[in-house]
């Protein structure tokens, strides 16, 4: 029955088999077509892949609203030709006037002021990440790279059959329609076909192109954003925005088979996610049944529901909370955990709690990457949270607002927008940045690039950063096949193996047979993460945009 299952697994990858874009010189995927071209078109002029990520990062903020922004915020990860490397964490932060219980009703529920409307935004960070990094890194001019996305802005783009979809569903339709600016600019103008054109982003662009970050944090923008705030009983205030820094730090290392993983430290908890169940599953011997057996998901399931129950206690803004992270990577740690996996039975989750470490040591989302000519690689992945945000585009400024602030856990124990479970460590406070899931990776072989990896797709973004890594360090694939293989997600609570289409019915019924609660992936969110990958193989770049999107790779 094992082969059997493999067998189905290895027939339906073979009917979706495609090639990964191969290039010589420089790379990049990107989730939406028209910015992956403002992206290459900074390459072959000279631009760095720095360059490249700044303008695709405002490219995207035009053409890509459903999360490309310049109102929210993320991280940049970046491995230089020379080995330098570098995290830069652009991570939106809790209003000064945000109190612990200020998304409680009067009976002590959760309301959904945390994911819609003007209450449900963090202090944007996308423009103050860009500029460090640009300052810091960057080859061309500003301006040169801040003109590509005001053009789109000002003249306009053919509004694509899956902008459109995205637009006119039936949940975006019902968020952005309750706030007047954001269905006239959006829903009224954006048509299948037609040119959509934003000329009040288009003037907020050239401001921040003319005068920097500044603009937006200190300028009109920010004067304009702070008044609407207050207008609409929002909390964000002109000290909020000045008092705004992105932060430089060093990333996150490991190593799986030898091969160095450089990724997100915290505020993520996606890099010690990825680090501790590569840790585990390191000689464990998973593999030996082969890609989409039903023993190797078994595994890889057990490591999920593991870490998701550590990422349930001890994770949280480190400038407010002191994360464990040495502890929760320490190898006698992670081998307690991994001797706790039943190689043959689930465990149900009610009997996995937080590990015990002793004392503390002293959605939607959208992700590129970039790989220049000269071996600069840069991994971006930044967000709105849910779709188009918290639904609030500011007026006379074109864009849309965060509702990041979701991502705290409004009532510790009460799951959130993704159903996750969260603790006190990451409490709403003042000036405090709120957990992410988001996983840049890149991995390096033999001292040189070898992949690069990152995805959008709330709490199932660190499940699927690691099982397309697993699919090329472990199974052998191209960088297409690993982004196109089928994928699964578990998060500890609620207790449910979720399985994405492609999954053999086989397989699911020795799951079930193992003591798995199986569920489907199915109506508005089908998918575990969209990944996009670089490979450095063969002399190779191979470029994978991700199906479950309308990305594109492409290269030189």
């Amino acid at each position: 029955m094992r082969i059997k299952t493999a067998c189905a697994f290895l027939l339906s990858m073979s009917l979706l088999a495609r090639q990964p874009e191969h290039a010589r010189h420089a790379m990049v995927v990107v989730q939406e077509p028209l910015a992956a071209d403002v992206g290459l078109r900074v390459l072959q002029s000279g631009g760095n892949a720095i360059d490249a990520a700044v303008a695709v990062a405002f490219a995207l903020a035009v053409t890509y609203p459903y999360a490309g922004n310049i109102g929210g915020g993320g991280f940049l990860l970046a491995r230089f030709a020379d080995g330098r490397t570098t995290f830069i964490d652009f991570r939106e932060k809790a209003p000064l006037a945000a109190t612990r219980n200020m998304y409680l009703d009067s009976k002590g529920n959760v309301t959904k002021d945390s994911l819609v409307g003007w209450r449900a935004s963090g202090v944007p960070g996308t423009v103050r990440g860009m500029e460090l990094a640009h300052q810091k890194y960057g080859r061309k001019p500003w301006a040169e790279l801040l003109d590509p996305a005001l053009k789109l802005a000002a003249e306009g783009f053919p509004v694509s059959y899956s902008f459109a979809t995205s637009l006119h569903s039936e949940n975006e339709m019902k968020l952005l329609s309750q706030f007047p600016e954001s269905k006239r600019v959006f829903l009224e103008t954006a048509h299948y076909g037609d040119k959509f054109v934003q000329p009040d982003l288009a003037a907020t662009l050239k401001r921040i192109r003319d005068r920097g970050a500044s603009d937006f944090y200190e300028g009109e923008t920010a004067q304009k954003l702070a008044a609407a705030m207050a207008s609409n009983g929002g909390l964000i205030t002109l000290a909020d925005l000045k008092a705004y820094q992105a932060a430089e730090q060093e990333p996150l290392r490991g190593r799986y088979h030898g091969d160095e993983i450089i990724t997100a430290p915290p505020p993520s908890a996606g890099g010690v996610g990825l680090l501790q169940m590569l840790g585990m599953l390191e000689g464990s011997g998973y593999e030996k049944t082969g890609a989409g057996s039903a023993a190797s998901i078994h595994y890889v399931a057990e490591v999920m529901r593991r870490f998701y129950a550590d990422r349930s206690e001890y994770f949280g803004d480190p400038d407010f909370f002191k994360v464990p992270v040495r502890k929760l990577l320490d190898p006698r740690y992670i081998a307690s955990r991994r001797s706790s996996i039943d190689p043959a039975h689930a465990t149900p989750s009610g009997q996995i709690r937080p590990g015990e470490l002793g004392a503390h040591e002293s959605t939607e989302t959208t992700h590129f990457n970039i790989v220049d000519n000269d071996g600069n690689a840069v991994a971006v992945t930044y967000t709105l949270n849910a779709g188009y945000g918290s639904g609030v585009t500011v007026p006379g400024l074109g864009f849309l607002l965060n509702d990041e602030m979701d991502d705290f856990a409004a009532k510790p124990g009460a799951e959130n927008l993704f159903h996750l479970i969260q603790g006190e460590a990451n409490a709403i406070q003042p000036g405090k940045r709120p957990i992410s899931n988001m996983t840049p990776t890149i991995i390096t072989r033999d001292g040189k690039l070898f992949l690069m990896l990152g995805a959008p797709g709330g709490s199932r973004i660190i499940n699927g950063v690691l099982q397309v890594i697993l699919n090329v360090e472990d199974f052998h694939m191209n960088a297409q096949d690993a982004v196109d293989a089928p994928r699964f997600h578990h998060q500890w609570m609620p207790d449910m193996l979720y399985v994405e289409q492609g999954i053999s019915p086989d397989t699911v019924a020795l799951l079930r047979a193992m003591g798995h609660e199986v569920s489907p992936l199915e109506g508005s969110s089908p998918v575990v993460a969209r990944v996009e990958t670089i490979l450095n193989a063969g002399g190779w770049l191979q470029g994978a945009a991700d199906p479950r999107g309308n990305g594109k790779a492409e290269g030189y």
